[in-house]
């Protein structure tokens, strides 16, 4: 049976954050040198994370997403996605990269049963990409977006976020995408979780304001979503072969349908992305924990999945990649 929190809502959902590593640095998340980087003995062991995968699959979670920092920098990732899709109940699985491996990688992941994948890309714009990314490898996430199309990955995500003064001149162009390739354009609202060269009140624009920006390409029509979608409002435009989508994670939060849960590469377990508070599962799982146990500690987070984000006076006491994205 789906287990519900204190406020009625369904969990069916958890983010599994493989590795606090990536090969960028993006501005909005990590500074340019001196990351900290958790030691290699407190990241979670794909088999540890396969038999927490196991109990919540049992608990009716349906849908598991791969994150990292970036998850196709650890070793062996296609042998993990290979063993998730043999547990049962699990109906989805998503990836979500910055692409820069993609090129190389792109085939194996799909021999692997993987077909859902989310791939970030803030700009169209060569040098504004090293500038966001502190990274030249703008034409290796181009060749790796065009190397999923072709294999028939499905659906196809980019994720934009959206930074004034920096990529919102290029709404419409990214926007575009969708007319010339059977992609999803997301734009994302500018969430700083930590403390990076970007500042918020300078660089917050509105999924709205996005939105009234592409009023000039067609009328925008909204796409239901369905369970295992995720937060984004879903449109399509006429002539598009794909869609557009936004994430208001500030100006209009989407807290009373959130149906997820965040595991960290070392092991915690966070029911809300903007609060601090976790469930330890390393530790339990490390001392011989069974099943029974594991599901016990989730239950608890569940239970106190708290009703709204608390963003305005949130302080996160970990980096993002070490939250996972």
């Amino acid at each position: 049976m789906p287990v519900c929190d204190a406020f009625h809502r369904v969990i069916t959902y958890l983010r599994v954050s493989v590795t606090d590593r990536c090969n960028l640095r993006c501005r909005y998340c990590m500074p340019g040198s001196g990351v900290k980087k958790l030691p290699h003995k407190e990241i979670l062991r794909y088999e540890e994370i396969l038999k927490i995968i196991n109990v919540v699959s049992q608990m009716g979670f349906k849908k598991v997403r791969i994150t990292g920092g970036e998850p196709l920098v650890r070793k062996n990732i296609v042998f993990f996605i290979k063993e998730i899709k043999k547990i049962e109940g699990i109906e989805k699985i998503c990836l979500t990269t910055n692409g820069t491996l993609l090129p190389n990688m792109a085939e194996k992941l799909y021999k692997a049963g993987l077909r859902h994948i989310n791939i970030s890309l803030d700009t169209l714009d060569r040098k504004k990409y090293a500038y966001i990314t502190r990274r030249d490898a703008f034409g290796q996430v181009w060749k790796g977006i065009k190397r999923v199309i072709e294999l028939g990955f499905d659906p196809i995500k980019i994720n934009v976020v959206l930074i004034k003064g920096f990529n919102d001149d290029e709404i419409v162009d990214l926007a575009k995408l969708s007319f010339e390739y059977p992609l999803a354009v997301r734009f994302i609202e500018f969430m700083p979780l930590n403390h990076t060269q970007l500042e918020y009140g300078h660089c917050f624009l509105s999924a709205e304001e996005a939105i009234s920006r592409l009023k000039k390409l067609g009328k925008l029509e909204p796409i239901p979503s369905s369970e295992l979608d995720g937060p984004a409002k879903r449109y399509k435009i006429k002539g598009s072969l794909g869609e557009v989508g936004f994430i208001t994670a500030l100006s209009d939060h989407f807290c009373p349908k959130c149906n997820r849960l965040r595991l960290t590469p070392d092991g915690q377990l966070r029911p809300c992305l903007f609060s601090n508070r976790e469930w330890d599962l390393k530790t339990p799982l490390r001392q011989g924990a069974n099943e029974a146990e594991i599901k016990r500690i989730i239950e608890d987070a569940i239970a106190h999945k708290p009703k709204n984000h608390g963003y305005v006076k949130f302080i996160s006491r970990r980096p993002m990649s070490w939250i996972g994205g």
